[in-house]
């Protein structure tokens, strides 16, 4: 069994506390060199960058708020002044279902297209740079493999939108 935590320095110490916090600061700084490369190329946000590729996966469907809004971890009212945000910039529009007029597809505009081919091309140079690069070879696809599944683990344990 683990030894108890007993005191401030102990847990600031722990191997596990010390791991989470390593994969907490490298997401943090990662984002912020990538985002900023975004904001100031593309003019758009990171969370807009990944909005753009959750509608552009879904094709000419488009996405549900709330299917983006699961997707991005936000709320529903978070995700609706986001994508207001993206229609104003004519990233993306939103229209009724012919399913059920209560809900909102959201599909990208040919600029929103444009925007997220030419981000992706950054995107993918900056991945390559600050991400991938710095480790060996050979542990790349293992790393984004348990990243994956880390990603997918918490996904599964959050609680559902209502």
């Amino acid at each position: 069994m683990d030894p108890e935590i007993t005191s401030a320095r102990q847990a600031g110490y722990d191997p596990r506390v010390l791991a989470f916090g390593r994969l907490q600061g490298a997401a943090n700084r990662l984002e912020y060199l990538l985002g900023r490369a975004l904001e100031r190329e593309c003019g758009i946000t990171h969370l807009m960058y990944e909005v753009l590729l959750i509608v552009g996966r879904a094709g000419a469907d488009g996405r549900t708020m709330r299917s983006i809004a699961q997707e991005q971890v936000l709320t529903t009212g978070g995700a609706t002044r986001l994508v207001d945000r993206m229609a104003a910039l004519g990233l993306v529009t939103r229209t009724p279902s012919p399913r059920d007029r209560r809900v909102q597809l959201v599909r990208l505009t040919p600029l929103g297209e444009e925007t997220t081919v030419r981000a992706s091309r950054l995107h993918v140079q900056n991945i390559e740079q600050y991400f991938f690069r710095p480790l060996p070879p050979e542990h790349r696809e293992r790393f984004a493999e348990d990243l994956r599944t880390l990603s997918h683990f918490a996904r599964d344990a959050l609680p559902r939108l209502r």
